[in-house]
């Protein structure tokens, strides 16, 4: 909980005469929470509120819905008969 303070005026390091409270009111800080799929320990998966907190600080495993694309590796000896290749404008193929 806490209070939030309504001011009214302009503050003196600006020119003015100074601020006045013109009201205060009751106020509740609510943490920032997200609905996320994530996986628990069994290997199932569920969908809970997470706090932006626990997702950034790794707390909690997203579910991944397939693996990641990955090139294929290429042979070293395809990669110099490539390279090899005369490239230009005059280059003729």
């Amino acid at each position: 909980m806490g209070n939030t303070v309504t001011l009214r005026g302009k503050a003196k390091y600006l020119g003015g005469v100074g601020t006045k409270v013109t009201g205060i009111s009751r106020r509740k800080f609510k943490p920032n929470l997200q609905r996320l799929r994530i996986t628990t320990g069994k290997g199932t998966s569920t969908t809970a509120l997470v706090c932006t907190q626990c997702i950034k600080g790794g707390k909690v495993t997203k579910l991944v819905k397939q693996a990641p694309f990955r090139l294929p590796k290429v042979e070293k000896a395809k990669t110099a008969a490539v390279e090899a290749v005369p490239s230009g404008p005059r280059a003729r193929p």
